[in-house]
């Protein structure tokens, strides 16, 4: 079924203990820090399907100290934090950027509505002709 040799002489298995007790210290390299077996595979740099067909017991094994530790890892933990702040300040963003659309349309049908009366009033500049102020002759 399963290959029960020890640790120090099969690689994989080796490098998947190392990842599990990365991952179960919080500790993660290269995943998420998530108490999974992909993340695991991830952490221990080697393919998914050597703990669901070759090392079935260290899946097993990886699985129960999770529920036995039933908490959450610092580094996902962190991870997750930093995950509602960035949705927030997307949010923001978001509402920010439909702030400037609504502006940006009240600006262009201000725009819109002067160049009209631009329009209008250039027109009427060639029949207009600039008349002279009489003035009043000024008595002694």
């Amino acid at each position: 079924m399963t290959d029960t040799a020890p640790a120090d002489s099969d690689p994989v298995r080796a490098a998947i203990l190392a990842a599990m007790d990365r991952l179960l210290a919080g500790t993660p390299l290269r995943s998420s820090g998530r108490l999974s077996v992909s993340q695991l595979a991830i952490e221990a740099g080697v393919k998914r399907w050597h703990l669901t067909h070759q090392h079935l017991d260290l899946k097993e094994l990886f699985q129960a100290r999770v529920k036995a530790q039933d908490s959450t890892p610092e580094a996902f933990t962190r991870k997750l934090s930093e995950h509602e702040q960035l949705k927030t300040k997307y949010t923001e963003l978001r509402q920010h950027c439909a702030d400037l659309e609504e502006r940006l349309q009240v600006y262009a049908a201000a725009i819109s509505l002067l160049a009209l009366e631009n329009a209008a009033l250039t027109g009427r500049e060639a029949d207009a002709r600039v008349l002279p102020i009489r003035r009043p002759e000024s008595r002694p």
